[in-house]
């Protein structure tokens, strides 16, 4: 009934939307938007998101990349297995798992627009048992041509296709920005509250590879019935996100002539003040109220239930002073300088040695060391940036960071990219350089941490990385080749005992990314292929080869609907693959199990009918088909084929 109550409102808006459109014409509406780039706050152009192409293939947890490690549901964890696209681990790893879906700072949007628009989305899938819907809405609107404000609103509620797995997601967030001659002013805040179920896995894979062998000859057993590793934990995310840059500019007003009657004054910024001011905050919680002791190797605090919980938040100030490019005829490139202060607080479960005097047998004592609750960190860094972004043949940008106070003495982080164009067969052809060396300390929680079922005080040394590759870019051929390589020393991974551990020598990976994409009149044919090898197996476990296939037809009906319907698919060869622990929500390394081989086959057709997108989409199409080993991970079995629906409005106010 609540399905039908929503689709029926967007409905209408839809057909309200189509009733005003004329009216809306008469306005021109003009719109375009960019997200915030470190570390001043730099503006990053980006497309508005009113492409039909590719939109129902979003709600696809097992797809989200070529290659990616899940536990099935939507909205829960994930961890793309293509290294070049991998993050950083953050300073509150818990939640990284679940970056797909949290409103992080790279994902934050700013639009511009003459009339006000809105951005409403709804999508469904499943029964009642095992439903899936996510509603989403995004608002923008000036107050003037300098000034605007947002909102944004996601809400993600999936019950699983498995039993123990359903998640629920409110994420929502505020902006606003001011750009003005002289002063420019971007926030935004940003608020997440995740709460999954943790089913750690099934509990034996013959129930999806050969239910016949469990069940006596019966070839078949419903996904909520096939038994889970863990009935009674769930893990929760909650935290927030408040960003403010501002940009004072200092110049000169020039002005030109229009024509012999009239001038116009226009300011000439040369250089630019900041101060950008950053505040974090996390909390992570894991519970475990059933008697799921099996599926613990250790437990250290409470032998009748898990109650973990860590909290972490930062505060950070950022000045800095930019030299804008070509701000005189002897500098034809910016040049900027900036000095960083951050305060880092922990607090954590209290390691009290005297919860389990007696040990029970067959359970491991704590380390010996006793792990503080709470830790806070001043750390301090200085920076400068050289950027040439102005002009056809070459542009470029260097950035370094340099740690000085705190346990980031002896950071660096250096990296740039250089870029130039040139004509080929009557084509323009890009070519780009790109690198960077790191040399960082590990994340405070990586090295001392304390929880029901893991407890561990490292002493880990920097980890250091040097990266260098190379993109091709052919417009005119639909082609476009990445290359690169990296050697990192120290690497800090999950060993198969689910703790960190460090790696003492060098691990180096080699990546080629190749995407072809194919056009003959309506049909096309979209490729990406990803070619990786680690020298460490053991340590960095990768698919050898990770391939997305995209095959349609595009065409209009009665000119005026746009369609687009084909299949595509995902396949990454076999490898002895990551999996997931609930307790940490980290992705640790195991050596028994393979995973892979396996394509994952979606078909769909996406439409688009004036500003209006809709789906439908058979997920897993492939399921029996294909073979029965649709294992992301060790006992994480994709979601089996279901049939999936959406709609989105894109409207003006």
């Amino acid at each position: 009934m609540k399905r039908i109550v929503i689709l029926g409102s967007l409905c209408t808006v839809f057909a309200c939307n189509l009733v005003g459109e004329t009216k809306a014409e008469d306005v021109k509406q003009e719109i375009y938007s960019w997200k915030l780039t470190k570390p001043l706050g730099g503006r990053e152009f980006v497309a508005v998101d009113t492409l039909p192409e590719n939109y129902g293939q979003r709600s696809v947890p097992a797809t989200i990349e070529p290659a990616y490690a899940t536990t099935g549901t939507l909205g829960g964890p994930g961890e793309t297995l293509i290294f070049f696209d991998r993050q950083p681990m953050s300073q509150f790893f818990f939640k990284d798992a679940l970056n797909a879906w949290l409103p992080t700072f790279g994902k934050v949007r700013f639009f511009n627009s003459r009339i006000p628009v809105t951005f409403l989305s709804y999508n469904t899938s499943g029964g009642k048992l095992n439903s899936q819907d996510r509603l989403e809405a995004t608002f923008s609107g000036n107050i003037n041509k300098q000034a605007q404000i947002g909102a944004f609103v996601d809400y993600l509620y999936s019950k699983g296709c498995y039993d123990y797995q359903a998640t629920k997601a409110l994420n929502w967030g505020l902006s606003g920005s001011y750009i003005g001659d002289r002063y420019e002013m971007q926030a935004f805040y940003s608020h997440w509250n995740t709460l999954g179920k943790n089913n750690g896995g099934i509990t034996n894979d013959l129930y999806i590879t050969d239910p016949a062998q469990l069940q006596g000859g019966q070839t078949s057993i419903e996904p909520k019935a096939i038994p889970t590793n863990l009935t009674g934990a769930h893990s929760k995310i909650v935290g927030g996100e408040f960003y403010m840059s501002h940009a004072y500019k200092v110049g000169f007003w020039k002005e030109e002539e229009v024509d012999d009657t009239t001038t116009v004054s226009t300011f000439v910024p040369v250089s630019s003040f900041h101060w950008i001011l950053n505040y974090q905050t996390d909390k992570h919680i894991f519970k475990d109220t059933a008697a799921d002791k099996d599926f613990w190797k250790n437990t250290y605090l409470n032998l009748e239930e898990t109650d973990d919980r860590t909290n972490y938040w930062s505060l950070s100030n950022t000045v800095g002073v930019t030299l804008l490019e070509e701000f005189n005829k002897f500098a034809k490139f910016g040049l900027t300088a900036f000095a960083t202060h951050e305060i880092r607080n922990y607090k954590q479960t209290a390691d009290t040695l005297d919860r389990l005097p007696e040990i029970p047998e067959g359970l491991t004592p704590y380390p010996v060391n006793k792990i503080p609750s709470k830790k806070t960190e001043n750390l301090f860094w200085v920076g400068g940036e050289l950027s040439k972004n102005m002009g056809s043949i070459l542009t470029y940008g260097a950035t370094a960071k340099f740690g000085l106070i705190g346990s980031v003495i002896g950071d660096m982080d250096i990296r740039g990219k250089i870029s130039t164009r040139f004509k080929l067969l009557g084509d323009s052809v890009g070519i780009t350089g790109y690198g960077h060396f790191k040399n960082e300390e590990v994340p405070y929680l990586l090295k001392q941490y304390v929880s029901n079922h893991f407890i561990w005080d490292n002493k880990f040394g920097k980890t250091r990385s040097f990266r260098f590759g190379g993109i091709l870019n052919v417009p005119h051929t639909g082609t476009s080749l990445n290359v690169g390589a990296e050697n990192i020393q120290n690497l800090v991974y999950f060993n198969p005992e689910s703790l960190p551990t460090q790696n003492g020598g060098s691990v180096q990976v080699f990546s080629a990314t190749l995407n072809q994409d194919l056009r003959l009149r309506a049909f096309n044919w979209e490729n990406r292929v990803t070619y990786q090898v680690t020298s460490d197996e053991v340590s960095l476990p990768l698919p050898k080869l990770a391939i997305y296939s995209n095959m349609y037809v595009k065409f209009k009906v009665a000119r005026v609907l746009d369609v687009q319907f084909g299949m595509d698919c995902n396949y990454y060869t076999r490898y002895k693959s990551v999996t997931y622990q609930p307790a940490t929500m980290t992705f640790y390394n195991q050596r028994d199990i393979l995973c892979g081989n396996y394509p994952v086959v979606n078909a769909y057709a996406n439409m688009k009918l004036s500003k209006t997108r809709f789906y439908v989409l058979f997920s897993h199409v492939n399921q029996g088909l294909t073979g029965d080993n649709y294992f992301s991970m060790p006992h994480y079995p994709i979601n089996p084929r279901r049939f999936q629906i959406g709609l989105s409005i894109d409207f003006a106010n």
